[in-house]
């Protein structure tokens, strides 16, 4: 015997979750976004990763 009448409060809890959900998916899709655009830049240049005096 399962309960099959949803209470209020998850009705509640399911908006706040999608809302959540969208506003996590748009941080993303902003920070890909910026990514792009600083990959893109004509300047950009991968660093150089080689120590400077290292001892090996």
């Amino acid at each position: 015997m399962g309960l099959s009448r949803e209470h209020e409060m998850h009705k509640r809890r399911f908006g706040r979750n999608v809302g959540l959900g969208l506003v996590l998916v748009g941080f993303v899709v902003l920070i890909f976004g910026l990514t792009v655009a600083k990959v893109t830049q004509d300047e950009f240049q991968v660093p150089d990763t080689t120590e400077i005096g290292g001892s090996e």
